[in-house]
């Protein structure tokens, strides 16, 4: 008999509780009927007309919009006393978390050049702010030392501090002809916006090899489509 007054007055508690605060039950579109807005700012805010059509998943966007873009390079690169580099990095295929880069680069008396294009696989969401990208490419390499190209294989680690390419850090590691005549490639670089398409690279390569080794560093404009 005390179970069943104890539900009957849990029961009428909670029923008094709705008659009392009607607007619990209220469904996300009433609210956005209930907002008070001219319809001049409905129409000026494109965020608005979205919610008020369908409430977007936020988390799955955040999770699944990319933290970063795809952007086209051109600058300053410090191997052998200084040269040119440009190249494009990150262009998005489909929503796989695949994408391509290229980049060529080249000092200006001649004694290094290098070229080549790999393909990233994103491991994580692309709307992670760490990420890691196994790489599968080309390169060719060229130096007064030596000369060698083939197959390029290694991994890239993405670290983003603030999301849509406004600022972010990567460390990738490769290795040219691994097995044969391997030489490592390391690189590093911070990237930092200046505005909402332009962004500057500063960046450390390194290629080592068993005849050879050479560093420098570089600094890169770079546009984001």
């Amino acid at each position: 008999m005390r179970g069943q007054l104890s539900i009957f007055c849990i029961g009428l508690g909670m029923s008094l509780l709705l008659v009392a605060n009607p607007g619990w039950c209220e469904t996300p579109s009433n609210y956005a009927q209930d907002l008070d807005l001219s319809p001049e700012v409905i129409k000026k805010s494109p965020v608005l007309q979205r919610w008020r059509r369908e409430v977007p998943n936020v988390l799955e966007k955040i999770q699944n919009d990319p933290s970063f873009r795809t952007k086209v390079r051109l600058g300053y690169s410090g191997e052998q006393g200084g040269g040119i580099i440009f190249g494009v990095e990150d262009v998005f295929i489909g929503r796989s978390g695949l994408t391509v880069s290229a980049e060529y680069e080249s000092a200006f008396n001649g004694k290094y050049e290098s070229y080549g294009g790999n393909l990233y696989y994103y491991l994580r969401p692309l709307g992670s702010y760490v990420n890691f990208a196994p790489l599968l490419g080309y390169q060719n390499l060229r130096t007064n030392d030596y000369s060698t190209d083939g197959v390029n294989v290694g991994i890239k680690l993405l670290l983003v501090l603030s999301r849509g390419g406004a600022a972010d850090i990567s460390v990738t590691q490769s290795w040219v002809s691994p097995g044969s005549e391997e030489v490592g490639l390391t690189a590093a670089a911070i990237g930092y916006a200046i505005t909402r398409n332009l962004r500057l690279s500063t960046g450390f390569k390194q290629q080592t090899s068993r005849q050879y080794q050479d560093s420098g560093v570089g600094v890169v404009l770079e546009w984001m489509p």
